[in-house]
């Protein structure tokens, strides 16, 4: 055979798409952009001009993920401003990757042990009760998906800021865009920004709320780092019912203490049995409480020139390149004067809460834990000064959970228990009207002489049974019935 004629054998690169298929991007991300399009392929120019713009710079790997997340985040189910789903799971890759243990037998038997001894030790103490109170032992993810739904809702009136404001930045942005220089034939000539913006607007919301369950799942993360068990920001987060201890974290601020870990836990153990029985002895505290906390954040101003300029040249489908962008520049440097007094509310109820809690666990353990006046005063340096962890959720969502006048709560309920014994101390929450306010603080013995000589509510509730029945009272004029 003449050697002309031989086979020429075949190069296996010759079903590789060349240059020209693919516009000079490498084959992988082609075919990356053609799953995207359900399997069709793009025109080669389409492709080139990808390419001039950078797109074949960046590692396939890289952008492979980056349109993971777009899709998961464009089929995720919409659950508003906030997705509780995205925020979880977020938080719980960061504390797996950082080293959760799971709970065993055991650390369920220590916990049923200490809820059920810090309530019975409660109970000689304080007649606000929490009925079926029981302990658990909970793993730092488990903390997280106990409370998600709860902190979801309290941040919410951040999200929607959040969301607004980079929707308008972005906004803003294509306005000012020419889009007629863009390379010839990426977007129609005479394109109406506006219509793009239209076209975009819910693929913004959906980038702006993954980037903020994103910034909420790192707050949550940090926070389940540190946090001892279940309520301790004072908020009602949990289960009723359920007395959360969480001992990977107890352990660890049980070291250096050189107090032995069984106190430790059966300390932390009354305080959380204390709140849990403020919460269900005063059921309009909770929502009280979590109004506040929302008043609070839909009081918070954005730094929105600095989220213009952080948005700058960001992809608005990577919602964790706009994380890493925004971190610490989402809210405004100073609070505004309605952040300020929403904050100053919830500050007071959180003080008064804790101060309660400091002084029903004080008359609780200190006839049963030699180390009680030292716990408690390491747990009041926490709360007062706060740690890492509430930094961080605090600079990420923008709530600052913290009771700054913790020690003149303490005092007022110490006051009100001297002059009056437990029953008065526990009075106070029997109705909102006759909590103490931030004004009380500042006049601790002012409150306590009002309380002890104002009349009691069932005799308050009295007269105006009389009045309604339609008895005069004795001291009407004759006649008047």
């Amino acid at each position: 055979m003449p050697e002309h004629d031989l086979p020429v054998p075949h190069d296996p690169d010759d079903d590789r798409p060349g240059d020209d298929a693919t516009g000079g991007l490498p084959p992988e991300m082609a075919d990356l952009l053609r799953r995207m399009t359900g399997g069709a392929d793009l025109p080669p120019e389409v492709l080139r001009q990808l390419g001039d713009m950078g797109l074949g710079s960046i590692p396939v790997g890289q952008f492979e993920s980056m349109l993971g997340q777009f899709q998961a985040m464009m089929n995720a189910p919409d659950e508003g401003p906030v997705s509780a789903t995205i925020a979880a799971d977020v938080a719980r890759k960061i504390v797996a990757d950082a080293g959760d243990s799971s709970m065993g037998e055991r650390e369920h038997k220590l916990a049923a042990d200490a809820g059920r001894v810090a309530d019975l030790w409660l109970g000689a103490v304080t007649e606000l009760e929490a009925p079926g109170l029981t302990g658990v032992a909970w793993s730092r993810s488990e903390w997280i998906e106990g409370t998600v739904e709860v902190w979801r809702d309290l941040v919410a009136p951040v999200a929607e800021g959040v969301t607004g404001a980079l929707g308008g930045a972005i906004t803003a942005q294509l306005a000012n865009a020419d889009l007629d220089a863009l390379p010839p034939g990426l977007v129609p000539p005479g394109t109406n920004p506006a219509v793009v913006m239209g076209q975009m607007a819910p693929l913004l919301q959906r980038a702006g709320a993954s980037m903020f369950s994103m910034q909420l799942g790192q707050g949550l993360a940090a926070l389940a780092g540190e946090i001892l068990t279940g309520t301790e920001v004072s908020l009602p987060l949990t289960p009723d019912g359920e007395l959360v201890l969480i001992p990977s974290t107890i352990a660890t601020f049980a070291e250096g203490l050189e107090i032995d870990l069984d106190e430790v836990w059966l300390y932390l153990a009354v305080r959380e049995a204390a709140r849990l029985r403020l919460f269900a002895g005063a059921p309009w505290l909770g929502p009280q409480l979590l109004t506040a906390v929302q008043d609070y954040a839909r009081g918070i101003e954005l730094d929105t020139e600095g989220i213009e300029a952080a948005l700058s040249g960001v992809d608005p489908t990577d919602p964790e390149a706009m994380q890493q962008q925004l971190t610490d520049k989402l809210f405004a440097p100073r609070p505004s004067p309605a952040q300020q007094a929403a904050l100053g509310r919830l500050e007071t109820w959180l003080a008064l809460i804790e101060g309660w809690v400091d002084v029903v666990t004080d008359r609780a353990a200190t006839a049963h834990l030699p180390h009680a006046a030292a716990l408690a005063e390491t747990v009041r340096r926490r709360r007062a000064t706060g740690g890492p962890a509430e930094k961080t959720f605090a600079g990420l969502v923008g709530l600052e959970l913290r009771p700054r006048r913790l020690r003149d709560a303490a005092n007022l309920f110490a006051a009100l228990e001297a002059a009056g014994g437990a029953e008065l101390r526990d009075a106070s929450w029997a109705h909102p009207d006759l909590a103490a306010t931030a004004a009380d603080l500042d006049d601790v013995l002012g409150y306590v002489e009002r309380r002890t000589t104002a009349p009691a509510v069932d005799d308050m509730d009295a007269e105006l049974a009389k009045l309604l029945d339609g008895d005069p009272g004795p001291d009407a004029p004759a006649g008047s019935a």
